[in-house]
Formats: C-alpha cells, structure tokens, sequence
C-alpha cells in the first residue's frame, strides 16, 4: 500500500468572512481596487452593499472594543463616510483575507497587502476583517440575512 502524501489528510475548509472597506478608502474611490485584490486571491464575493454607519450601528458593531481608549475615535471614524460591507466566500477565507489584509498598521505591514497598499495610519487602515470563525459568523449576521448571501 500506498502512503498519502501528508497534505492528503489536510481538509481545506471553506468558510465565510466580513470585509468593511473603510471610510477613507470609499472617500479616494479605491473600492474597486480593494476587489479586485480580494477576487485575485481566490476568494468570491457572496454579497456586498454600501451604507453609511449611525453611532449606534457603529458601536453596536464594535462593543468588544468599548472599554479601549481608542472606541470613540473609531465609532466616530466609521461613522465619518460610507463603507462597503462584504462577505468573502473561500477555502481558510479568514486566514487568506487577514493575510491579504496585512498588519493593523500600515507601516508594519507586509508590501502588496491591502491595509499597506491603502491605508493611511493605525486607525485609518482601509480594512476590517473577521478575526476567527464564530467572530465571522455574528460579524456577517450583523450587516446580512441569509437571505443576503448568493454563494458562487
């Protein structure tokens, strides 16, 4: 007999993930190119829409973070502009996206990714995505239904 190789027993997962393209990157008009970055890694976009955030919707979103001296700048951020609110469909679609992402700060991270490609400074880093799969799954449950998500 045959051994498998050992990436045999490795099972890809396919899972869903948010993406908020953020309010300075919809400000210079660069949500196209932000896709186009998410499609080129593979990943399919099973739904997305463009809205403005109110403080409640914004802090409801990011309570996690309410004790952080940095949540009313962020509330107050992603209240500031529209954004576009994804969800990406894929094999590891969370680790693949964080990775596209790149560090939180845009000086620390990798070249060719998004938040150093497009963001500006810490706070102002072009993108969220979920961090983990159940974060995943109360993050697209708080922008989309079921009924939302057209898997491709």
């Amino acid at each position: 007999m045959r051994a498998l190789p050992a990436t045999a027993n490795i099972a890809r997962v396919v899972e869903r993930t948010l993406s908020i393209i953020k309010p300075e990157v919809v400000a210079r008009n660069q949500i196209g190119a932000i896709l186009q970055h998410v499609e080129q890694t593979g990943l399919r976009i099973v739904a997305t829409r463009m809205l403005q955030l109110d403080r409640r919707q914004a802090e409801g979103f990011y309570d996690v973070h309410r004790e952080r001296p940095f949540f009313q700048s962020l509330v107050q951020f992603m209240t500031s502009g529209p954004v576009v609110v994804s969800v990406l469909e894929g094999d590891d679609a969370i680790a693949r996206y964080r990775k596209l992402m790149g560090a939180t700060d845009p000086e620390q991270a990798d070249a060719g990714t998004l938040r150093k490609l497009f963001g500006t400074n810490v706070e102002h880093n072009a993108v969220h995505g979920s961090d983990a799969p159940d974060t995943a799954r109360t993050e697209v449950a708080y922008f989309f239904g079921e009924a939302d998500l057209v898997p491709r």
